[in-house]
């Protein structure tokens, strides 16, 4: 049965998880494949998992959010063990390693995490809290940058992709290195605190947050390290590359699907319509063959479209592309309209409703920060007692 059917069968609160390039099936594997036996006993005497992942709150969700992160979030938590913990934070120091307007940032906090809940995390399984309500997280961020070399940091090249972001510009040749302030250059040191925080093992991210994993993973080997203890104190976090798919820009298929982007019909966000999206969908840049065939750098308009309709079913692209060699693009615009509004139409009415219940969500939220502060309360206590500053 296909995703799709599935979907329009699922409760409105339930946001199933979707197939792209690399499988929740395959994210669900890389968790279970920690160095060691793999049958169940052995798995039940090995340490149970520690997942970390954080969403910023720079506006609603669009489609390359929901099948890239969000889904990932939501199959993990259906798949985890039992002993497994789940964490997931709502990052709002990094958002602020670029310019916010402080009312939206306020609003944003909370539309995202009605949006998590929305979508099918559950508090009672998983932790999800806002990163500036645990100060543990700033703490340890000071801690690990006075051990940080500045070499690393500038050999990170992700802080120029925001800038280029944020900026709408082509590629990180056009950006202005006058507009790197020290937060920005220095957020992947508390990317690392946000996960050693918590000793997470394994973090969901996508394939441009690699090299920030290898960097977190670097920090916490030079703690263990410089300070010595009966027992290293941080586990090296495994990255768990939740998706290779990118989901690309309605209207320039050479970038991907952005929230900055000036042009309100080159994404698809949470809060669409159906008229919305389908209007959206049938505006997007394809090209003028007759058929369709998947070839992402001759045909990325169709590439593009094919590769959303396969992540909304759960088919082969390549599958896909066979079925519609003899079709046009209006035929595979109105399905692939058709699959995004089934996928989206149960999280976009939950989110609807959970937006206005801001008592509720303060509710999630503190509870969320005072289950975070008890596990990172453990962690931090032992890093000043070795560090010395007990």
């Amino acid at each position: 049965m296909s995703l799709l059917h599935q979907l329009r069968r699922a409760p409105s609160t339930l946001f199933p998880a979707c197939r792209v390039s690399h499988s929740v099936k395959r994210v669900a594997r890389a968790l279970s494949s920690n160095a060691g036996p793999s049958d169940a006993a052995a798995r039940s005497r090995a340490r149970p998992r520690v997942v970390f992942s954080g969403i910023q709150p720079t506006g609603i969700p669009h489609l390359g959010n929901l099948l890239g992160a969000l889904l990932n979030w939501v199959k993990l938590q259906r798949d985890a063990a039992p002993e497994d913990q789940l964490i997931y934070s709502i990052v709002g120091w990094h958002a602020l390693t670029l310019p916010q307007d402080p009312k939206a940032l306020s609003a944003a906090r909370s539309d995202m995490l009605a949006v998590l809940l929305a979508v099918g995390l559950d508090p009672k399984r998983s932790i999800i809290f806002h990163q500036d309500e645990n100060l543990h997280h700033a703490e340890l961020a000071w801690i690990l940058n006075c051990i940080t070399p500045m070499g690393k940091l500038k050999r990170m090249t992700t802080w120029k992709s925001r800038l280029a972001a944020s900026r709408n510009a082509r590629d990180d040749s056009e950006v202005d290195e006058s507009l790197l302030n020290a937060g920005l250059f220095t957020y992947p040191v508390l990317q690392a605190a946000d996960i050693l925080a918590y000793r997470a093992t394994h973090v969901p991210v996508g394939e441009d947050q690699q090299q920030h994993i290898e960097l977190c993973r670097d920090l916490a080997e030079s703690f263990n390290r410089t300070y010595k203890g009966k027992r290293p104190l941080f586990p090296l976090p495994q990255h768990v590359i939740t998706s290779s798919c990118r989901v690309l820009s309605l209207k320039d298929p050479s970038s991907k699907m952005s929230k900055s982007s000036p042009d309100l019909n080159s994404r698809i966000l949470l809060t669409d319509t159906t008229a919305q999206v389908r209007s959206k969908i049938r505006g997007a840049v394809t090209d003028s063959i007759l058929g369709i065939t998947y070839d992402p750098a001759a045909r990325p308009g169709a590439a593009n479209l094919l590769s959303i309709l396969a992540a909304c079913t759960g088919e082969e692209v390549t599958v896909l592309a066979e079925r519609y060699a003899d079709k046009g693009h209006g035929q595979l615009k109105a399905d692939v309209a058709e699959a995004v509004e089934e996928l989206i139409k149960g999280p976009r009415a939950e989110f609807e409703r959970l937006k206005g219940e801001k008592e509720y969500l303060a509710s999630v939220a503190k509870e969320g920060a005072e289950k975070a502060r008890q596990l990172s309360e453990v962690t931090i206590r032992e890093v000043r007692a070795r560090i010395g500053l007990v």
